[in-house]
């Protein structure tokens, strides 16, 4: 069991570190950082969640006639920004909560801390290990971003190929003063693709350090004068940016995915949850995938899942069980992409998990074969079903899955669906470079 810290233990270490300015984080619906700086003479009225702040302002929140809303802040997860020590300046996240003292529903925080309250509930916890991929891109004279990419390396290349190794070890070394552990970093296929991967945790703590990371990597980048960028899918042509994850359950710290006797040295635990993510993909997709572009990414031939299936080791699918046993037994879910909202994403992943479980959902036998290179006729003679194709098909999938809704709170499902219908629609009605390229002097 993590260390519960305490509010004095708090003021202690602000004192210790002398500490003059606290930053207030939160995280809205979809998955944007926001933050309120205070002095640290009103902190402790803000350990005391008496920090009011204009709910109204923020994407999805409230209406303005009912714009009050307070932060409550995480005690576990004050900090110091390791950037930011010489200006003594802390950090802490928070939930949202309404002025009657209860937790706000369109906070994705507190969604996620009902789900997994949801899953403890039937004797499991969770371990989360995202791997999280973007691109490093110059900056213009402006100051402004390119794509523009600062080298031409590929996987695992180092220096001199690999320009933003600097970088990136910066991030890390960032990262490590936070208080992460690391487990790799390195140059992806892409060039000026980078991933930095940390050690799995609860999935609370797993989305609370993704937020973190995003922030490090682009705060560190401007200090290279580079850009980082979290969008899936930045370039044509080449990989895009993915967050595989992997998941296990543990019941009394015991991996409930390992079976030395199951079939493949599963537990059928594992194989219901497998199935219940494959039943429900199409539905979570609109969260793991929320933007225009991330659909641009899930194409075939650049190592992106677009067939619902499962396999042991094949990456074609959309699952993939890594060849590692025992303690270490999890699935890979690959689809989800780092625009995501950490919070909202791991609450739907988790919720479907738990329907595969909860009605023993049969995931069917695993894949051997390289999906994209079967007709679509061997994929449909072996019942293997796409990924929506983009973003409006993803919403129709989310609309109709119920038990992926129930993993968000009404007022989350509600903004949500109306913002990415926003989005899409706003979409569709743009002039993009491709048709003009195209059209503008044939016709």
């Amino acid at each position: 069991m993590k260390k519960k810290v305490t509010k004095e233990e708090v003021l202690k270490k602000i004192k210790e570190l002398k500490v003059k300015f606290i930053r207030l984080r939160f995280t809205d619906i979809l998955g944007i950082p926001k933050n309120v700086e205070i002095p640290i003479q009103q902190f402790e009225k803000a350990l005391d969640n008496k920090i009011m702040f204009d709910g109204s302002s923020i994407q999805g929140f409230v209406r303005i006639e009912e714009s009050d809303m307070y932060l409550k802040p995480d005690y576990n997860t004050f900090m110091v920004n390791p950037w930011e020590e010489d200006k003594e300046v802390g950090r802490i996240t928070c939930d949202v909560f309404n002025p009657d003292g209860t937790p706000f529903a369109g906070c994705p925080r507190n969604n996620l801390k009902r789900i997994i309250r949801k899953l403890e509930e039937t004797g499991f916890t969770a371990n989360f290990g995202p791997e999280v991929e973007f691109f490093l891109f110059y900056r213009d004279e402006n100051g402004n971003a390119t794509t523009q990419t600062h080298d031409q390396a590929g996987y695992f290349d180092l220096l001199p190929i690999d320009l933003g190794e600097e970088a990136r070890r910066d991030m890390v070394i960032s990262l490590e003063k936070l208080g992460f552990e690391v487990e790799k970093a390195h140059h992806e296929v892409a060039p000026g693709q980078h991933e930095i991967d940390f050690k799995y945790c609860d999935p609370l703590t797993a989305a609370d350090r993704i937020m973190t990371l995003k922030l490090t990597a682009k705060t560190i980048a401007l200090k290279h004068n580079l850009h980082v960028t979290f969008m899936p899918k930045p370039i044509f042509g080449i990989s895009g940016s993915g967050m595989h994850t992997h998941i296990s359950l543990f019941k009394n710290e015991k991996n409930v995915f390992y079976d030395p006797k199951g079939k493949y040295q599963l537990s059928k635990e594992a194989l219901y949850f497998i199935g219940g993510l494959l039943k429900h993909a199409s539905g979570f997709a609109a969260i793991t995938n929320p933007l225009v572009n991330s659909y641009k990414r899930l194409t075939p031939g650049y190592e992106a899942p677009v067939y619902i299936a499962w396999s042991e080791r094949n990456r074609s699918p959309l699952i993939r069980i890594p060849a590692v046993r025992g303690e270490s037994t999890r699935a890979e879910l690959r689809n989800p992409d780092p625009s995501c909202n950490p919070y909202l994403a791991f609450a739907v992943i988790l919720e479907a998990g738990l329907d595969g479980i909860k009605n023993q959902i049969d995931p069917g036998e695993p894949i051997g074969q390289n999906i994209y290179h079967l007709t679509e006729q061997e994929r449909r003679r072996l019942g293997i079903k796409n990924l929506p194709a983009n973003l409006k098909e993803a919403l129709e999938e989310l609309e109709k899955d119920e038990v992926i809704q129930s993993a968000l709170t009404t007022h989350i499902f509600k903004n949500y669906i109306r913002a990415k219908k926003e989005e899409w629609d706003t979409y569709t009605m743009q002039v993009h470079q491709w048709e003009l390229d195209r059209y503008l002097t044939i016709y």
